[in-house]
């Protein structure tokens, strides 16, 4: 997966071999995934300085929801628990996991890049001990 981030940088997959990697696939207008940010900040925050890292990728089909939600976590979210995120609607966009039928879609990768598991819907709590596992 390659893109660019909400705040502009440049973002490879790739460049995260040697890390363990929470990708989730998101909407603004999913219940269950907006329900789910204040768990993946939580733990995000809570494994700092391990080798992990979390990044979303937003699938909303208009830029203007994208925005208005990053306007609102901007207030209300510490720097501290934002992670990469991206926009599926980026040019440049190019996704390596193929559609996303249900969200969110959550995959948890190992350190040497492969996909270790795939979650359908909401993140189950053994997800959380499986990236433990691995780090």
């Amino acid at each position: 997966m390659i893109g660019q981030t909400f705040e502009g940088r440049p973002f490879d997959l790739a460049g995260l071999r040697g890390k363990v990697v929470l990708v989730v696939f998101w909407s603004t207008t999913c219940a269950v995934c907006r329900d789910k940010m204040s768990e993946l900040r939580a733990n995000y925050e809570g494994w700092r300085g391990q080798p992990f890292e979390m990044v979303l990728v937003n699938q909303d089909r208009r830029l203007q929801d994208v925005q208005a939600y990053e306007q609102i976590l901007a207030l209300t979210v510490p720097r501290a628990q934002r992670f990469p995120q991206l926009w599926s609607g980026q040019p440049g966009y190019v996704d390596s996991f193929g559609a996303q039928a249900v969200l969110p879609a959550t995959y948890i990768i190992n350190k040497d890049g492969a996909v270790e598991k795939a979650y359908a819907g909401r993140i189950p709590p053994e997800a959380w001990d499986d990236i433990a596992d691995l780090l």
